[in-house]
């Protein structure tokens, strides 16, 4: 008999056994699994999702707009995080959003394992699952009272920028090639959107 088969065999068993259920995950749960888990996970309601791995496109979208976030942001005393980094929508519901931002370091909602809140949120949507980035993100981020949304589509070339009107959000504006995306929360902020996808395209 192979012993070490046999124990990896045991060990595995357990672990399965300690695994919440899907449907039966908590707050706690959740946070031990992202934070040792190197990969994109959210939680709705006790159920552990994993979202699309990301394309080079994605990447490249969000590595352009994190540097440019960033450089506006930081030397007026905010931080930017860049997913996977879990935001907390409410008890039992996280998110992991591209970006998110808080225009003020000190600000409470901001913690070393989790955020509680940001000022803004960011997504590039992922092609096979342009919903979740168009209806349910933004129901969960309008839900979460985060004031600004922005979606970013490759696949149209189209940045819109949402922001917060009661627990809903409406369009401030959809930006397309030629045109310059503003941000309503962060005063003096914004990106022309060519330079957005001609990044892309490198």
């Amino acid at each position: 008999m192979d012993t070490a088969a046999t124990t990896q065999e045991a060990v595995d068993a357990i672990v399965r056994n300690a695994v919440p259920p899907q449907g039966c995950w908590s707050d706690t749960d959740y946070l031990w699994l992202a934070g040792r888990l190197a990969r994109h996970l959210e939680m709705t309601d006790g159920r552990i999702e994993q979202p699309p791995m990301p394309t080079e496109t994605h990447q490249l979208v969000l590595q352009f707009l994190f540097s440019a976030f960033a450089a506006f942001v930081r030397p007026r005393g905010g931080v930017v995080l860049f997913a996977p980094f879990p935001l907390r929508v409410r008890e039992g519901k996280y998110r992991e959003p591209d970006l998110a931002v808080l225009c003020d370091a000190d600000d409470a909602r901001r913690a070393d394992a989790r955020w509680t809140g940001a000022d803004l949120v960011l997504e590039t949507v992922s092609p096979d699952d342009a919903a979740r980035d168009y209806v349910v993100k933004r129901a969960d981020y309008a839900e979460a009272g985060i004031p600004e949304y922005w979606i970013v589509d490759p696949r149209t070339e189209l940045v819109t920028v949402l922001t917060l009107s009661g627990d809903a959000y409406a369009e401030d504006g959809a930006y397309g090639r030629g045109d310059t995306a503003v941000s309503r929360v962060l005063d003096g902020f914004d990106i022309a959107v060519d330079a957005v996808f001609d990044f892309a395209r490198r």
